[in-house]
């Protein structure tokens, strides 16, 4: 007569009776009228409380029975929802919209709505909510270095300006997009580029360009590449500042050429959010021909300087020699003295014994040196 069905303790079953759900069956020995059951007018349905959610295709009848209600959490959110649930202190399931059911027993449970339009996520738990597998689906993270800044923007519009650390964000909830900016002293290398001096030269002249980043916003929002709108500008800048100077002019002054480029991009990199540090010529590239050109000028001009020396050095020396001679004539002592020191340095390292007497010692040198020439 009856029929005899055992549900475990970590199971319930749902009764059906004409595929309407009549109750929950508890833990236990169930009987049920066996005519209704051997002509599959009644069914029971065994589900595992130990599968925390509970998933069924007829989810929202089931939940209009108060007994069915009383052993689940209802968790049931809206389109710009999202819940955290909890099962026994870890994260289990990241929900979105719609109506979740979730077990009483066996675990304890908790459960976090949040909204997005808020769009930021912040919680005590980050890391954990972050690295659940269901946190991809549900959310998106920005690491933002500390020589960085990062422009979040949702739907084409800017929402905030992001600093060093991690962000986290509601992922579903729009076009949600972020750029970032590095706030680091760079250097631009700006290749070389012929230009016409004002003398009609052609050069080649490499510039470099140190600049930062001071205002993130503007950088990103004026122009649509602050670092290739700086370059184009140098490009144009040295090639002004070229033309209107001759060769000799920027090889005697390159600073000043690096300075009024400086000039012009302090001007311009203004208006984007950037700050112009320096600028210097790296290199002034000139044509074969023109290098041989000015080797020969400068040839011939270090050869000028070398004669105009040796010139002034040849006249120094004969100035002294006349100042000698006038100052020996009018001083025989001293005229006598220098005799002397040339003896010295004519005997010097000699063994020769000389006997000389009064007079002119330098004449009677000369007569013995006569005699030895006849001698010989």
């Amino acid at each position: 007569m009856f029929g005899l069905i055992r549900i475990k303790s970590y199971q319930k079953g749902l009764l059906f009776r004409f595929g309407d759900f009549v109750r929950v069956l508890e833990p236990g020995k169930h009987r049920l009228w066996s005519r209704l059951w051997s002509r599959r007018r009644a069914e029971v349905e065994i589900v595992s409380t130990l599968d925390t959610k509970f998933e069924h295709a007829m989810l929202d009848v089931l939940l209009k029975n108060a007994g069915l209600c009383d052993a689940l959490t209802i968790v049931d959110l809206a389109d710009h929802e999202r819940a955290l649930v909890w099962a026994d202190g870890r994260l289990a399931f990241i929900v979105g919209p719609g109506r979740h059911a979730f077990w009483n027993d066996p675990c304890k449970l908790g459960t976090e709505v949040f909204d997005t339009t808020t769009l930021r996520f912040t919680h005590p738990k980050l890391e954990a909510v972050v690295s659940h597998p269901g946190g991809a689906k549900w959310l998106v993270g920005i690491n933002v270095s500390e020589h960085e800044e990062a422009i979040l923007s949702k739907d084409g519009e800017i929402v905030q300006l992001l600093g060093k650390g991690r962000h986290v964000f509601w992922a579903n909830v729009g076009r949600v997009t972020w750029r970032t900016v590095d706030r680091r002293e760079q250097v631009a290398d700006v290749a070389g580029q012929e230009i016409m001096t004002k003398d009609k030269v052609t050069l080649r002249v490499n510039l470099l360009v140190a600049y930062q980043v001071t205002d993130t916003i503007k950088a990103v929002t004026v122009v649509s590449d602050h670092a290739q709108t700086l370059y184009r500008e140098a490009q144009l800048a040295v090639r002004a500042a070229v033309g209107t100077r001759t060769l000799d002019a920027i090889l005697a002054d390159k600073e000043s050429v690096g300075g009024e480029v400086k000039n012009v991009l302090d001007t311009r990199a203004s208006q984007f959010g950037v700050v112009v540090r320096s600028v210097g010529l790296k290199d002034i590239i000139l044509p074969g021909e023109m290098k041989s050109i000015l080797n020969q000028v400068i040839e011939a001009e270090k050869s000028a300087q070398a004669n105009i020396i040796k010139r002034r050095e040849e006249t120094a020396a004969a100035r002294s020699q006349a100042n000698t001679a006038k100052l020996l004539a009018e001083n025989p002592v001293l005229a006598r003295m220098k005799e002397l020191e040339l003896l010295q340095d004519v005997l010097a390292g000699a063994k020769v014994s000389f006997v000389l007497g009064d007079g002119d010692i330098a004449g009677q040198l000369r007569g013995l040196t006569q005699r030895e020439k006849l001698d010989s």
